[in-house]
């Protein structure tokens, strides 16, 4: 399941599986249907991604 999180005034979407970030809710859905039925990640989708959590709050830091 695709959530949303807000970074300073900005939503990014998590894929549920794997948390990689999405500007669009779209590339979300799209890494949390292949990550949940092949286990794996999909090369095509995840270039989309923005980053994990993590990485963006460490990006907003500096």
């Amino acid at each position: 399941m695709v959530k949303e999180i807000e970074i300073e005034g900005k939503i990014y979407y998590e894929c549920g599986v794997c948390s990689l970030d999405y500007a669009e809710r779209e590339w979300a859905e799209k890494c949390d249907q292949w990550c949940s039925a092949h286990q794996s990640c999909n090369l095509e989708v995840i270039g989309h991604a923005v980053g994990a959590m993590g990485k963006i709050k460490e990006e907003i830091k500096e």
